[in-house]
């Protein structure tokens, strides 16, 4: 058994075709999406139809939240995210926001228990660094064999007694966290992990498929979001 996993697209088409494609050269028995698919980037109509395409689980972001209800979360909504929410949500149909409405807090995916932060707050950050003590309290009593999360927007493993947590990091919007956020670039790779379960013995496998970043900038200039300011990180 061969469980695809990935997470936050972010309305990244050059990054979910690049995804897709390794997905042709890797192929899997079932696949995951751990949330944040369409807020965030040009093309979140294209990557919507992608994933339905797909016909996977889904799992609801808090990015994806956002845009379906205006609630940012615990950090401060900047004038920026509003106006690119705003633009987001025009860009879908209502059929398309009752899709987005259907993706759930938790996705149960035998040996998978996939959520985007934790088990009970899509909100909730699981990093490397996390203390053991909030790592463990994050990830509460869950069993599976495997706990994967996203959010974060970083590929690693982590060992939580009898259980693995996996993040596969982000198909969209990959970047190093100790940047500097005025020097923010991003990383020309969509990442993503299978998780492969035979005979008894469970192993992670990270992937990261190449795009031209290029193709990013240029989409995001050509689009309607009103702050084209995150080509540049895609260029430099």
């Amino acid at each position: 058994m061969r469980v695809g996993l990935f997470s936050d697209v972010h309305g990244n088409a050059a990054a979910f075709d690049a995804f897709l494609a390794d997905l042709e050269v890797c192929p899997v028995d079932r696949l995951v999406c751990l949330g944040d698919v369409i807020q965030g980037g040009p093309q979140p109509l294209e990557c919507l139809e992608r994933l339905r395409a797909l016909d996977c689980r889904v799992v609801m972001g808090n990015a994806d939240w956002y845009v379906l209800t205006g609630e940012p979360g615990p950090e401060p909504e900047t004038e920026d995210q509003r106006a690119a929410r705003e633009w987001t949500l025009a860009q879908l149909s209502e059929s398309d926001r009752e899709y987005v409405r259907s993706f759930a807090p938790t996705v149960d995916e035998p040996p998978v228990l996939a959520f985007h932060g934790s088990p009970v707050s899509f909100d909730d950050v699981v990093l490397p660094t996390t203390p053991e003590e909030d790592f463990r309290r994050l990830l509460g009593d869950h069993d599976a064999p495997i706990l994967a999360g996203g959010h974060t927007h970083g590929q690693f493993v982590r060992r939580r007694g009898r259980s693995t947590f996996v993040n596969p990091g982000s198909v969209g919007l990959s970047y190093d966290h100790a940047t500097i956020e005025d020097d923010l670039r991003f990383d020309p790779w969509a990442a993503w992990a299978v998780v492969e379960v035979e005979d008894g013995r469970t192993s992670i496998e990270f992937r990261r498929a190449p795009f031209d970043p290029n193709a990013v900038a240029d989409a995001i200039e050509a689009s309607g979001l009103p702050d084209k300011r995150r080509a540049e990180g895609w260029r430099s």
